[in-house]
């Protein structure tokens, strides 16, 4: 993933409701699930949810499919993936958490900096 696509994911992510409506719709899965529904689940006005929706579909968060009148978002795995193992790619160098990323610096050698 791309330094300028991380930022954008983080920048979408780093507001409380746009980090709720991404949470709820991990755990909806692939299915997705309709605006009007999320709406609902979230307790905000349709207006704010579209705002929010705008900015997780820009970011590659969500994705969207109109089925009928309805609109269905659901969270993409492949970006929320993408966005993990770009924060953890260097993680730890294997001493503590993940096994030993391929471009690992050690700890130790950036404090000797």
């Amino acid at each position: 993933m791309e330094t300028k696509a991380v930022l954008a994911a983080m920048a979408a992510l780093a507001q409380e409701t746009r980090l709720g409506i991404f949470r709820l719709l991990v755990q909806t899965g692939p299915e997705g699930m309709a605006a009007t529904r999320i709406a609902e689940h979230m307790g905000i006005a349709p207006s704010s949810l579209s705002f929010h929706l705008k900015e997780l579909t820009h970011s590659g968060l969500i994705g969207v499919r109109q089925d009928g009148r309805f609109l269905f978002y659901s969270a993409s795995m492949d970006t929320m993936n993408a966005l993990v193992a770009f924060l953890t790619a260097n993680c730890c160098c294997g001493v503590a958490c993940m096994p030993a990323a391929t471009s690992c610096v050690p700890p130790t050698a950036l404090m000797e900096n």
